[in-house]
C-alpha cells in the first residue's frame, strides 16, 4: 500500500511537471510574446490544476461516488464558468495590450459562442482526467479488497476442511485399533504407539500450506503399516513410492483419505483381496493411483463419516484449480482412484 501511494504521488508530479513545462517550450525564442504565454497557458493551467484537485479530493467522493450526479455536474459547470470569467477579468486587468490586439483581430477569430464552447471543453479535460484517475484508483482498491476477501474465505474453507479431516482420520484409526483390542492386545498397543506418531505429524506439521512430498510419503507409509496390523493374511498390500528426494512440496493430507478408503472398502474377512498403491513423479506432476477389491459397505455400517472423498475434491478445487484431476471408477470388480496434481 505504501508503495502504491508513492507511485500515485510520483505520477501526479510528473504529469503536472510536463504540463507546466510546456509554456516555456512553446514560448522558446518568443520573449516578446511572454504575456501571451502567461495569459493563454499559465493561467489556464493553474485553473486546470484547481479543477482537477478540487474534484479529486472533494467532489468526486462527496457527490459522484454518492450517486449525486446532477449536483456534481452543476457544481463543476459553475466552477468552470467562474474560471472562464475570472480568466477574462485577469486578461482585461493585467494584459491590456494583449486584449487590444485581440479586439483588433476579433472579426478574424471564431464567434463568441464558439470561443466559450472551446473554453468549456478545455476545462472539461482536467475534470475528466480527475474522474478517470479517481475511478481507476477506486476500482483497484475495490478489486484488492475483493481478492483479499476471496483469499480470507479460501483460507477459512481450507482450515475448515483440514480440521474436518483430522477427527475423521482419528475416528477411523481408533475404530481399527478397537477391533484389535480383544483379538491381539500386543498389536493394539503397537497400533496406539504408531497412531501417536501419526497424530503428532497431523497436529504439528500439517498446519502449513505445503509440506515436502517426502514427509507426506513417510506419513503414508507409517499409516499403511499401521493398517496392516489389523488385516488378515487374506489381504495383500503392495505400495510403491518414490525413494529419492525430489524437493517437491504439496498440500498436506491429500492422499490419506484414498488410502483410508481402500482399507475400508477393499478388505474382506472371508475373501482374498489386494490393495495396490503407487505414486510416480513426472517432472513436477505427481501421479497417485490406488486400486483395491470392491467390497461396498452395507447401508447399516456406520463406521467412518463418509467425508473423505468429498473433502479431497473440495480441497483440490480450492488449492489446485485447473492443475489437478481426480477420478474414481470400478473395473473388473476393482475400485480404482487416480489423482494427478501439477505442482509449481
Amino acid at each position: 500500500m505504501h508503495k502504491n501511494k508513492k507511485i500515485s504521488i510520483l505520477s501526479h508530479v510528473l504529469v503536472w511537471l510536463v504540463l507546466f513545462s510546456m509554456p516555456y517550450l512553446l514560448s522558446y525564442g518568443q520573449e516578446q510574446e511572454i504575456n501571451r504565454v502567461i495569459a493563454h497557458f499559465w493561467i489556464p493551467l493553474v485553473f486546470y490544476a484547481c479543477i482537477f484537485y478540487i474534484n479529486y479530493f472533494v467532489f468526486i467522493d462527496r457527490f459522484l461516488f454518492e450517486k449525486k450526479t446532477i449536483q456534481f455536474i452543476l457544481i463543476n459547470v459553475v466552477i468552470i464558468a467562474f474560471f472562464i470569467f475570472l480568466k477574462e477579468q485577469i486578461e482585461v486587468t493585467f494584459f491590456e495590450e494583449l486584449m487590444k490586439k485581440r479586439d483588433n483581430t476579433k472579426g478574424e477569430g471564431p464567434p463568441f459562442k464558439m470561443f466559450v464552447y472551446i473554453q468549456m471543453l478545455s476545462y472539461m479535460a482536467p475534470l475528466l482526467f480527475s474522474i478517470a484517475i479517481k475511478s481507476t484508483k477506486r476500482w483497484i482498491k475495490t478489486e484488492a479488497e475483493r481478492k483479499e476477501a476471496i483469499n480470507v474465505k479460501l483460507k477459512s474453507e481450507l482450515q475448515h476442511l483440514h480440521y474436518q479431516l483430522q477427527p475423521h482420520f482419528f475416528f477411523n484409526s481408533l475404530n481399527n485399533i478397537y477391533a484389535l483390542v480383544d483379538i491381539s492386545p500386543d498389536r493394539a498397543k503397537s497400533s496406539i504407539h504408531s497412531l501417536s506418531k501419526l497424530m503428532r505429524y497431523m497436529l504439528y506439521e500439517t498446519s502449513v500450506e505445503s509440506v515436502l512430498l517426502s514427509k507426506e510419503i513417510d506419513f503414508m507409509k507409517k499409516y499403511i503399516e499401521l493398517m496392516k496390523l489389523r488385516i488378515s493374511d487374506k489381504t495383500k498390500v503392495n505400495y510403491n513410492f518414490p525413494e529419492e528426494e525430489t524437493g517437491i512440496t504439496i498440500a498436506p493430507l491429500l492422499f490419506i483419505s484414498l488410502i483410508e478408503n481402500a482399507f475400508k472398502h477393499g478388505v474382506s474377512a472371508s475373501k482374498e483381496s489386494e490393495i495396490t498403491i503407487k505414486m510416480t513423479i513426472i517432472e513436477q506432476t505427481v501421479l497417485f493411483t490406488i486400486e483395491n477389491a470392491n467390497f461396498p459397505k452395507k447401508t447399516d455400517d456406520k463406521s467412518g463419516s463418509g467425508i473423505g472423498l468429498p473433502n479431497i475434491e473440495k480441497r483440490l478445487e480450492l488449492l489446485y484449480p485447473n492443475k489437478s484431476s481426480f477420478k474414481t471408477f470400478i473395473k473388473d470388480n476393482h475400485y480404482i482412484a487416480q489423482l494427478e496434481i501439477e505442482t509449481d
